[in-house]
């Protein structure tokens, strides 16, 4: 895979295609490749690019303090050092509130945005201090015990399961993932800003928000949410899915972004 210098970080990523470039922006704790089968299906129409965030996949992590901004400045660096000025941006979890913070920094160079199974708003104080929490317990214990406690929370409990192939290839995406780099996001995260009333009423460009009917870590009242706070707002919400319908249901996933995208052309 190729790597780019951008902000002072050795950014991976793969770059697969031709046509509007789409940047799809992964989540917490996973890399480039949860992307895999939207790759598949995206690439033949478009110019599909899929980074590592700082601290992920092959992506290094700077000895200096991560703020949560310069996830998104990293990928801003990455498409200027591919002359890439504008683009299409789709983000999941964590990787959707990155999307807001690269629409924060240049909105105009943004066509259009979707968000698949993230929310906008600031942590409750409890929420913020199980961040906090949670990065002391991947520096001490490492990735292991956590990501077989979430695993069933990412994707429905029953497609533990009855995806058994998927489930295994998660599992492992998730105890690849290196501690120190998760641990510095859950922190960056936990201090970011309120994307729901500092950016949300600044995007005037169309915008698809998308949720698995049972995601348990953003539920579908938070895609309301969005949805209520966006101008030019679809939602769909993909039955038999829980945080990540990008591989429990990637098929239907896929077809709403195609046809969303379809029709804003």
């Amino acid at each position: 895979m190729p790597h780019a210098k951008a902000n002072g970080v050795e950014i991976n990523y793969e770059s697969t295609g031709n046509g509007t470039p789409f940047v799809l922006i992964h989540g917490h704790p996973f890399d480039r490749t949860m992307w895999d089968l939207q790759v598949k299906a995206f690439s033949p129409k478009y110019h599909v690019i899929t980074p590592d965030l700082r601290g992920f996949g092959n992506s290094s992590l700077p000895d200096t303090p991560t703020k949560f901004e310069y996830y998104a400045t990293d990928v801003l660096c990455l498409l200027d050092h591919l002359k890439i000025e504008s683009f299409y941006l789709c983000g999941l979890s964590m990787g959707g509130q990155v999307i807001m913070e690269i629409f924060r920094q240049a909105p105009s160079r943004i066509k259009t945005m979707i968000f698949a199974d993230t929310f906008a708003g600031l942590d409750t104080p409890e929420v913020k201090q199980g961040r906090y929490n949670t990065a002391n317990r991947l520096e001490k214990e490492g990735m292991g015990p956590y990501v077989k406690d979430v695993l069933p929370k990412m994707i429905m409990p029953k497609h533990v399961a009855s995806m058994p192939e998927m489930s295994a290839g998660l599992l492992k995406m998730m105890e690849n993932a290196p501690a120190k780099g998760a641990a510095t996001a859950l922190r960056a995260r936990a201090e970011r800003i309120n994307y729901l009333t500092e950016t949300l009423p600044q995007i005037d460009i169309p915008t698809l928000v998308i949720v698995g009917r049972g995601d348990e870590f953003t539920p579908v009242a938070k895609a309301e949410e969005l949805k209520q706070n966006l101008k030019h707002c679809k939602l769909v919400v993909i039955e038999e899915a829980g945080h990540l319908p990008t591989m429990e249901q990637p098929e239907e996933f896929n077809s709403a972004v195609l046809d969303f995208l379809a029709g804003i052309e």
